[in-house]
């Protein structure tokens, strides 16, 4: 229409959760948005998907961007109310409690079953499946411009795209990060994740399901962290009757080829994971994992805190901006908050002032997601009785009461609260 504004244009590269919501927040901020993502089509599931954990301020905007926000909780989460500890005697097969926390105030959701609702709340000419990102370049006449080439990979096309924005939404090998700083690397926990979701929903009465429901009793409500001598575990349930659990087990580097840290397993090696199982974990665990189809593997990696996030046009969000190991379950949380304050920053600074808007964006978001890579980093290897520089390697066979406080989830920097500074942005998050 003559004498129309135009909107400012942003190119999201990557279409998991934190570009998804990216694409959400920006919209709602008044951009027009394309999201590029090298996978051929939207996920009708994941084979490599699992299970994540949603705080209080997650919920609240993930709802404030979708039209049925009460459906959401109803039919893609599950309550995870209480947070709780416990050390597995291996010889005599039972569980005794460390720490229990009844305030947790959580929800379980399935990566898919997330990402479903997300995408499904967006104009599907949003999304631009199979383009793979080749290179970009910042252009400063008559105005600051990002130029994009990208392959299509059906076809072979290379197309190039121009916008006004940048965000680096490519997850935690990130190839636009590596553009800026060339020498960046992951840096390597020491320990790997086996992750698997069992869906019972056929075998609801079994003596697998009984057993575990018996011995777990809160499941359903309870995120359970089984510790043992060097290892722990992670179990919760999820809706439509799915169990998710992961098992961190210490070991060398391995060989990451290609660009994921996700790997396919063998069946000898799912083998040798099932006899493991059984030597250290109680049996209605072991059971869990064994009857468990396609589990998976995880390397995880985080990095030392970036020094910033934004470059010119150019934003991280993310994984891409702060890679980290799950056990302060941040990743998908931090992600969330990224956009929501990358959208707050725009709107209230205008496209005119975009530079302004991502300086706040970084001043407000790396402070925080900082201290929380480093507490996550500190309580995983606390959990794997790995070596730190202030205290004895922790065993939860001998540990005191007072040693086991670290465990508790509630002790992450910023854990419930939104940061003073965001709220200087909107009074509301929900708006």
């Amino acid at each position: 229409m003559v004498g129309e504004e135009r909107k400012p244009k942003a190119v999201i590269v990557g279409g998991s959760i934190a570009g998804i919501s990216t694409a959400h927040s920006l919209i709602s901020a008044g951009w027009d948005v394309l999201v590029l993502e090298k996978t051929g089509s939207p996920p009708s599931g994941s084979p490599t998907g699992a299970g994540l954990g949603l705080n209080p301020v997650s919920q609240q905007i993930i709802q404030s961007w979708i039209s049925q926000p009460q459906q959401f909780l109803h039919n893609t989460t599950f309550p995870l109310t209480i947070d709780q500890n416990q050390v597995t005697d291996s010889e005599k097969k039972v569980n005794r409690i460390l720490t229990r926390d009844e305030s947790f105030n959580f929800r379980a959701s399935h990566w898919a079953d997330l990402h479903g609702v997300l995408y499904n709340a967006l104009p599907p000419q949003v999304f631009l499946w199979g383009h793979l990102l080749l290179s970009f370049h910042v252009r400063n006449e008559k105005g600051t411009s990002v130029i994009i080439k990208a392959k299509v990979l059906q076809t072979g096309e290379i197309v190039e795209i121009v916008g006004d924005l940048l965000v680096a939404a490519d997850g935690c090998l990130s190839s636009i990060r590596q553009k800026y700083l060339p020498d960046f690397k992951l840096r390597y926990s020491g320990y790997c994740a086996w992750r698997g979701v069992l869906d019972f929903s056929e075998i609801e009465n079994s003596e697998t399901i009984t057993g575990i429901r018996k011995a777990y009793p809160d499941l359903g409500k309870c995120l359970y962290f089984d510790l043992a001598s060097g290892t722990h575990s992670v179990l919760y349930e999820l809706l439509n009757k799915k169990f998710n659990w992961i098992w961190y087990v210490n070991q060398p580097e391995p060989e990451v080829k290609g660009t994921s840290v996700t790997t396919k397993v063998t069946s000898d090696m799912i083998r040798k994971m099932h006899e493991e199982a059984e030597k250290v974990w109680i049996p209605e665990l072991a059971k869990v994992m064994k009857e468990t189809k396609e589990p998976f593997l995880n390397f995880i990696y985080d990095s030392d805190p970036l020094e910033r996030i934004v470059w010119d046009n150019v934003v991280l969000v993310g994984d891409a901006a702060h890679p980290t190991t799950p056990h302060c379950v941040r990743s998908t949380n931090m992600s969330i908050l990224d956009a929501s304050v990358l959208g707050k920053c725009t709107k209230k600074w205008g496209a005119e002032k975009l530079e302004s808007a991502l300086e706040e964006y970084q001043s407000i978001r790396l402070p925080v997601t900082s201290k929380q890579v480093l507490h996550a980093r500190r309580l995983g290897r606390i959990k794997q009785g790995l070596v730190l520089p202030d205290r004895d390697a922790f065993d939860p066979k001998l540990a005191r009461q007072e040693d086991c406080q670290d465990l508790l989830l509630m002790n992450t920097p910023d854990f419930n609260d939104i940061p003073l500074s965001f709220s200087s942005i909107t009074s509301s998050i929900s708006i």
